[in-house]
């Protein structure tokens, strides 16, 4: 399983600093640009998660506050344990979760399908192992802009090195975003329904 460090050593690969008594970046900037790239692609290849709670009996609302990394609802079974699955509509706002039922629950399990961001660290990630190499390369696009934006106006071993780092971050950066959208997938609508308006 890919780690933080697995992917914090292929994006140093990316931008050859691989001198660990003369790093150009510390481990701390390297997380905060990966963590970026995680970011962008958690939006464009979400996790696909599943949960189930408890509704609260007589309320016809639940709270996102309990979905970790929540990112989008797609759909609410109620009962969670029926089959065919049974998906009832809903709305969002504001973090709170209605179901639009003509009678609210009675306290039966709701079955939650969401969107959420991925996760890393040194236990691992819910990123999928195909996108590592892709998460190093959006990192290392970070990295290089931000570095190019530290070297304007300061001495450099050659000309114009802050503009090519700068296109070369740009250039990875154009690559990644291309790349996350041919692995983003589609998006049913889930089930929903707007109130009429008053």
């Amino acid at each position: 399983m890919t780690t933080l460090s697995d992917i914090r050593a292929r994006v140093r690969t990316n931008l050859r600093d691989l001198d660990e008594k003369a790093a150009r970046w510390s481990d701390a900037e390297l997380d905060r640009h990966i963590s970026s790239a995680l970011a962008d692609a958690s939006l464009a290849a979400p996790l696909e998660a599943t949960t189930t709670i408890a509704t609260t009996p007589g309320s016809r609302e639940l709270s996102t506050t309990a979905l970790p990394d929540f990112l989008e609802l797609r759909a609410v079974e109620l009962p969670a344990d029926a089959f065919p699955h049974r998906s009832v509509p809903f709305t969002v706002w504001a973090g709170t979760i209605t179901l639009d039922l003509p009678s609210p629950p009675r306290g039966e399990k709701a079955r939650l399908r969401y969107l959420a961001r991925h996760t890393l660290d040194e236990e691992g990630s819910t990123l999928p192992e195909a996108l590592g190499d892709l998460l190093a390369t959006g990192a290392a696009g970070y990295a290089a802009i931000a570095w190019a934006a530290f070297a304007i106006d300061r001495l450099n071993a050659g000309e114009d090195v802050a503009e090519r780092l700068r296109g070369w971050g740009e250039g990875r950066l154009r690559a990644f975003h291309e790349q996350l959208r041919a692995h983003g997938r589609p998006r049913p609508l889930a089930t929903r329904r707007l109130a009429p308006a008053d």
